[in-house]
């Protein structure tokens, strides 16, 4: 990966060959990456195939003028600033040029430290509206940030190790089970970074086929596929400066590997359906219910790109092995305006909880919707826990007969406390419209039993 502070520069003027090599030598030494061209058709070829930040253009040229590509470049969105080089003749023409969106102009001759302390200034800007970008597509992403809860044993080395690696730059590995709240560590190690003032965004390999996939990642422009309206940010830009975080990259399908590979070796993405190649600065966290090694041996996932990202390996515990962590949990998914009896946390506690964190917090909000009152009893709880939990005192059978008679018996009453009103009898029982539909369904709850 590139230092943050470098600046992709191209530079263009076709007469002054000389001034030319000599800005090239002058920049190459400090904080930026340069290209130079001859004439606006070769600037235009370059800024095709990749983006700059800077873009400097002498204003007359032969074929077509620095204006002329000036233009082009506004008309195309190309996302750079533009600072104009003009002679003593062409004021005028180069305020027209502000006017057209460029940045700035400077008239020859001129001290190089002028052009120098210009393009810095212009890279601030660029910087500045790449920000904004990245805040507008992560508000459209916005996911809530949970805090992590916890004081076993196996939960307080997990603390120890997000606060000894947090800070570092290194790509991390977090195995685990599912629902054990890798992103939560994800989130957390963000937090602790030098970069947490900078996005971090998401995506989980699992959810979407290929294709999708990589337009997700990378970007797409406008065309590029069957539905593509419009040219579109992948997550790697909208992380630019931040984090990504990929979750189950052990499904990651197809090319994509070789494709992640290269971006994690020099910093270049390309857009689906583009020839342009975009710098881009991200720290990647990923996660995986897998054995990525056994996964390697087998020949499932890439050797490479395996020894790329796994620079330390940070696993989560499964619920099952967190000793005293559940009524932790139970009370913090809760909240503190809810109770729950001794016995219904003892058969919480007594339950193995395959689906980890994720399926005792979705417990937690089932028990909540099923209580009467504050107070959370046995039979509010879902139906495998009661069932691998109990003595056997009551027949699996019944028991979930049992617990269809509770749920039922609930829906009927928020319904008749809400007459005629599917919207907020669906919110007092904390579910959505269709849900709520497809339950009165389930359960042939009529309407004369509301009246």
């Amino acid at each position: 990966m590139t230092h943050q502070h470098d600046i992709d520069l191209l530079l263009v003027d076709d007469v002054d060959d000389e001034l030319r090599s000599t800005l090239v030598r002058r920049f190459e030494r400090g904080s930026f990456q340069v290209e130079d061209a001859a004439n606006a058709k070769d600037a235009w070829n370059l800024l095709e195939r990749r983006d700059f930040v800077v873009v400097v253009l002498d204003m007359l040229m032969p074929g077509m003028s620095g204006l002329d590509l000036l233009k082009k470049i506004k008309e195309h969105r190309v996302d750079c600033e533009v600072i104009l080089l003009t002679g003593q003749g062409t004021i005028e023409t180069a305020v027209e040029a502000l006017k057209l969106g460029a940045f700035d102009y400077l008239t020859k001759p001129f001290p190089l430290k002028d052009l120098e302390t210009r393009i810095e200034r212009a890279s601030e800007r660029h910087q500045l509206s790449k920000e904004n970008r990245q805040l507008k597509a992560l508000l459209e992403r916005s996911q809530p940030q949970d805090e992590m809860v916890g004081q076993s044993a196996a939960m307080l080395e997990v603390f120890r190790l997000i606060e000894r690696a947090g800070p570092s730059d290194k790509a991390i590995v977090i195995p685990g089970e599912s629902g054990t709240g890798k992103e939560l560590v994800a989130r957390a190690l963000h937090r602790r970074s030098p970069r947490a003032s900078k996005p971090l965004v998401a995506i989980n390999c699992a959810a979407l086929p290929e294709s999708l996939l990589e337009s997700e990642m990378f970007g797409h422009e406008k065309g590029a596929f069957t539905g593509a309206s419009t040219a579109k940010s992948g997550l790697f830009e909208v992380a630019d400066g931040g984090t990504l975080f990929i979750d189950e990259i052990g499904e990651m399908p197809g090319s994509l590997p070789a494709k992640l590979l290269r971006v994690l070796e020099n910093g270049m993405i390309r857009r689906v359906g583009s020839i342009k190649e975009r710098r881009v600065n991200v720290r990647l966290l990923a996660a995986t219910n897998r054995n990525l090694a056994d996964e390697v041996k087998a020949g499932a996932f890439r050797e490479d790109l395996y020894y790329r990202i796994n620079v330390m390996s940070l696993e989560l515990p499964p619920l099952r092995e967190r000793e005293g962590d559940v009524p932790l949990l139970v009370t913090h998914f809760l909240g503190n305006a809810w109770e729950i009896e001794p016995l219904a946390l003892r058969r919480i506690e007594q339950y193995a909880w395959p689906g980890n964190v994720r399926q005792l917090n979705n417990a937690s909000e089932r028990a909540k919707i099923m209580a009467d009152g504050i107070t959370i009893r046995v039979g509010d709880l879902p139906d495998e826990v009661l069932e691998r939990a109990s003595c056997n005192t009551v027949s699996p059978i019944a028991k979930v007969d049992q617990l269809s008679t509770i749920e039922r018996t609930k829906i009927v009453e928020i319904l008749q406390r809400e007459p005629g009103n599917k919207t907020r009898a669906a919110k007092s029982l904390g579910i959505d419209r269709r849900k709520l539909y497809r339950l009165v369904e389930k359960y042939d709850i009529q309407d004369e039993e509301l009246h």
